[in-house]
């Protein structure tokens, strides 16, 4: 038995060291590392590289994550603007303000936060067998500068945000034990991004310090493949394959290059012949060749719907020497025609999203392949097929799921050079973005998906100019993709060499008389002959989801929702946050449908790249996504249902309003919004109306018709009369593709054409008069039009759109409401059909009037209609409400409800389904109120209002707001 075991154990110590030799080109540096802070900026002089440090780490990770740093203060020094100071002034606020107890309303916290040097060591062994290889340390992503010491030589300091940082260690290590120290510095130093910048800022995923993705020591032959960039070119079956090959030797290097392509992540398989090349590379010399790769008939090509992608294999041979490259790249041309997109030659609207490298569990960017394709696949299930990453680049993994999902990325330079740093001035930032789109194309250029670049997001300084000189660089540099200046907003400058243009201005809706699918953008695009691509669309947000927070299981806290969910229940709310939310958030997909239908429906529109899909967790808290910022649902619409509307292909329909009445005629339009692979070949399109029974009231088709790719493409007519409909109707017009998935609809409202009248046995009137005192106290019923006479809420303002962004970062710009919660299932809409939100027939209702502000009723008083209000101030408010005063009954209204109003048939249709209810049995309002307190609402302000005690922007009370500016 003992022989045996020791035959077992010689073996496992064979088995252990056959493992190794075959792993002993890399050594992995994954683990614990020593680690110490650099308060005071003093490791260098006092050669912290010579001590061994006192703390300890693991890597890959943050000093966050591992609770380095310092508690959350009031003067922790962030590194973003602060827009709205209030919060730091605000009475009611002051409880969160209180060591111990501090919420931060701007973003997530994190669990501790550090702004300065840090230093990370680590000892290796460094194997006699590696002993005339090339050493390289390679650092997958660091924030923000490192410094490397091998032993007591200082090696270099490299300040990428967006490509590895690699050190060529060669001349510094020997065999044996060695001692690797790494300085990490995450402040902002001579090369200034601007703070709110994505790449860096506290806003998004925090200004961290640390080191994360791949870390290892890679030991390589001397001469080597040193990069491989491939450009293909589709039309001619080929891929031109630049090789650059670097020889550290002392010798004259000759060797053989082989290289070859083969398929793999798709049905069909494809393989091209071997290319062979001699070279010769001077000693300590670099040079790079171009060579053609050919391909067969049997090529596949990469685009979002079949993303088909090649492995290139690189092989360097010569006596002694071997390098070799795997390099995945795609067969694929992102062209421009006009003012189209073309992927392959066939033309392409780019429907995207932004992503502001929200990682709430981490605060820092995935590395894994798995984590991304997560991401994108929930992005394209929402019809979507497009990705900018605003003032941020993604890590490789980034690249590698986004080709192998489908998707057309629009990374961008490291940079939101405004509020701080300017562009076109000489500052450092100038020529920083050149360095990192550089490496960018270096590193992710080859990926098919990298298909769009800009330098960054809405700069300041000369930058027409110095943006114009970029776009022509890159033109000249790197045919693979196309470019833009920088990522803007409609006020902005136009860039005019700019290949394409991200800028806003022309987005949004209108809907200034009311709800229409009938105008396009057509007239905002005509001054632009190159494709418009839609800047930040939407910002359409939602009451925040309280549900969430228990979701924040990482290095960050969602303090700020606590504290907004605190807040609601102080104003006695609490117990509707999630009916908030959900009538929030129908809205806010009513309003997407609206924005996307009108740009899929302009002719000549190339695209739009929405904020967001996703919540921003910044600049105040902004929920402007159907996804929370983990990408997962919020339970008020799912992808099926918001990829009706935003698709390869939708229905679309021209309808001039929403709200008729039965002695009208319901028209639409029908056209067709198209981008696919192929074309539409015999496409016959249906469409159906129905009630809200599901019956059908009429249906028709179109004759079958081939449909090319475009937008607002003319399908046919259709027309329905309205006089069969006897009572107010909800009805739903559905059109399809047939034996397709593609499929629209949209509501619209039919009202009896007849005239109201006030009831005789209620007093209507539009003050609260003696009249209407005397009724109350005797028993009678009241209707109070309060409309243009509040006071108390006659701050908020109300307009059917929601809040756009947050009220926080625009200091209380209005609009101020997100939507209403309405008591539908009251009997005061028996004769109203209604849902639970705003819908388009309350338009004429609700948008610009006023709300009244119910600080002072009974805390369990909930209103008929109840506008939602911004989370920041969450007061209670109504646009109806009844109760009981005295012995008699009333409604009041700050809506304009009356038998005298005009050209608004839902208004009068409510005005009328409201006095039916005060004549039923049903009208038996809960709450009893005095007089007083509703008339107080024609009197007094309201006690709490919003108030920004600064003006500057960003605000100059915030701590240490000169931190970040440059002179």
């Amino acid at each position: 038995m003992k022989k045996f075991n020791y035959v077992c154990l010689i073996l496992a110590i064979l088995f252990s060291l056959s493992s190794f030799k075959g792993k002993d080109e890399v050594i992995h540096l994954d683990g614990n590392w020593h680690f110490e802070m650099d308060r005071n900026n003093e490791g260098v002089t006092a050669k912290w590289y010579n001590k061994n440090l006192s703390d300890n780490i693991k890597l890959p990770g943050s000093m966050a994550e591992f609770l380095k740093g310092d508690e959350i203060t009031l003067k922790t020094k962030w590194t973003g603007s602060i827009y709205d100071s209030s919060f730091y002034f605000i009475p009611r606020l002051e409880k969160y303000r209180q060591p111990g107890n501090i919420h931060i309303p701007f973003w997530l916290t994190p669990a501790k936060h550090y702004v300065g040097a840090a230093w990370y060591q680590k000892e290796v062994n460094i194997p006699a067998k590696w002993k005339g290889k090339r050493i390289i340390l390679h650092l997958e992503r660091t924030h923000i500068e490192t410094r490397v010491w091998v032993n007591d030589k200082e090696v270099g300091l490299q300040n990428s945000l967006v490509a590895p940082h690699i050190y060529d260690l060669t001349p510094f290590l020997k065999e044996g034990k060695q001692r690797i120290s790494i300085r990490i510095d995450n402040s902002i130093k001579e090369i200034n991004v601007g703070p709110d910048s994505h790449s860096i800022t506290d806003h998004t995923q925090g200004n961290w310090n640390g080191i994360i993705g791949k870390i290892a020591l890679e030991a390589i032959a001397p001469v080597y493949i040193d990069d491989v960039q491939i450009y293909p070119d589709v039309k001619n079956r080929k891929a031109r394959v630049k090789i650059t090959i670097n020889n550290s030797t002392s010798s004259i290097f000759s060797g053989k290059i082989v290289l070859s392509a083969k398929s793999f992540n798709s049905s069909k398989s494809d393989k091209t012949q071997e290319i062979k090349s001699k070279i010769v590379v001077a000693k300590s010399d670099t040079k790079t060749i171009e060579l053609d790769l050919p391909f067969g008939k049997g090529m596949l090509i990469w685009d979002e719907f079949d993303p088909a992608l090649y492995h290139l294999d690189v092989n360097l041979n010569a006596k002694g020497i071997k390098s070799n490259k795997k390099v995945q790249f795609g067969m694929r041309e992102f062209k421009i025609n006009g003012n189209q997109f073309l992927i392959n030659g066939n033309p392409v609207f780019l429907r995207g999203t932004l992503h502001n490298c929200e990682f709430p569990l981490t605060g820092y960017p995935a590395t894994t392949v798995e984590a991304w394709e997560k991401i994108y696949r929930k992005i394209k299930s929402y019809g979507l097929n497009h990705v900018r990453f605003h003032s941020w680049c993604p890590p490789e993994a980034a690249f590698i799921a986004a080709d192998k999902v489908g998707l057309y990325l629009q990374p961008e330079g490291p940079s939101w050079p405004n509020h701080g740093p300017k562009i076109g001035l000489g500052q450092p930032v100038d020529k920083f973005l050149y360095d990192e789109t550089l490496r960018m194309a270096k590193e992710y250029g080859n990926y098919a998906s990298f298909t769009m670049l800009s330098a960054g997001n809405e700069p300041a300084g000369n930058q027409v100019k110095y943006l114009n000189d970029f776009v022509d660089f890159w033109k000249a540099r790197d045919s693979r993709r196309v470019y833009t200046g920088m990522s803007v907003g409609g006020s902005w400058p136009v860039v005019p060499k700019a290949e394409y243009q991200s800028r806003g201005g022309v987005r949004g809706l209108e809907w200034k008389k009311m709800p229409e699918t009938e105008t396009d953008f057509s007239a905002g695009i005509a001054p632009f002959k190159v494709p418009f691509v839609a800047h930040e669309i939407g910002q359409y947000c939602v009451f925040p989801n309280f549900e969430e927070i228990q979701k924040y299981t990482g290095v960050y806290k969602a303090k700020n929702f606590e504290m907004f969910r605190q807040d609601l229940a102080d104003h006695n709310m609490s117990n509707q946050s999630k009916d908030f939310l959900n009538a929030s958030g129908k809205l806010q997909v009513l309003c997407y449908k609206g924005e996307i239908e009108k740009m899929l429906r302009t002719p000549g529109y190339a695209g739009f790249q929405a904020l967001g899909l996703q919540d921003f967790p910044g600049q105040g808290t902004a929920l402007v996504g159907v996804l929370d910022a983990f990408f997962q649902e919020k339970g008020y619409v799912t992808a099926k249902e918001y990829s009706r509307f935003c698709n390869e292909t939708v229905p679309l329909a021209k309808i001039s309003k929403f709200v008729y009445t039965n002695t009208e005629t319901f028209k639409a339009e029908i056209l067709l919004f198209h981008s696919g692979k192929t074309p539409l070949k015999n496409a016959v399109i249906s469409w159906t109306i129905q009630n809200e029974k599901g019956i059908a009231l009429a249906s028709g088709s179109f004759d079958a018709k081939t449909f090319e790719n475009g937008n607002g493409l003319f399908v046919g007519n259709l027309a329905f009369k309205l006089d069969e409909i006897k009572e107010a109707t909800k009805l739903n017009l559905e059109v399809k593709v047939n034996n397709t998935a593609f499929i629209n609809d949209w509501n619209f409202w039919v009202y009896p054409d007849k005239k109201v009248e006030a009831s005789p046995s209620i007093y209507y009137t539009t003050v609260l008069d003696e009249k209407a005192k005397e009724v109350l106290k005797n028993g009678g019923k009241v209707f109070l039009n309060a409309s243009g006479k509040v006071v108390k809420g006659k701050e908020v303002e109300m307009h059917f759109l929601p809040v756009f962004w947050n009220t926080s970062w625009f200091k209380m710009r209005p609009p101020h409401v997100t939507g209403m919660l309405i008591q539908d299932k009251s009997s005061a809409f028996a004769d109203f059909p209604t849902s639970f939100h705003s819908d388009l027939q309350w338009w004429e209702i609700q948008n610009r009037a006023q709300v009244m502000n119910l600080e002072d009723f009974p805390v369990d008083f909930r209103p008929i209609i109840q506008p939602i209000d911004t989370w920041f101030m969450n007061r209670r408010l109504a646009l109806v409400f009844e109760a009981q005063v005295g012995k008699g009954k009333i409604i009041v209204s700050s809506a304009d409800l009356s038998p005298d109003v005009t050209n608004k048939p839902a208004a009068k249709q409510l005005f009328l389904s409201l006095q039916n209810y005060m004549n039923s049995d049903q009208f038996n309002p809960k709450n009893q109120l005095t007089l007083d307190v509703i008339q107080d609402i024609f009197v007094s302000p309201s006690k709490e209002q919003f108030k920004t005690y600064t003006k500057d922007s960003p605000d100059e009370l915030k701590p240490n707001s000169n931190q970040n500016k440059v002179n």
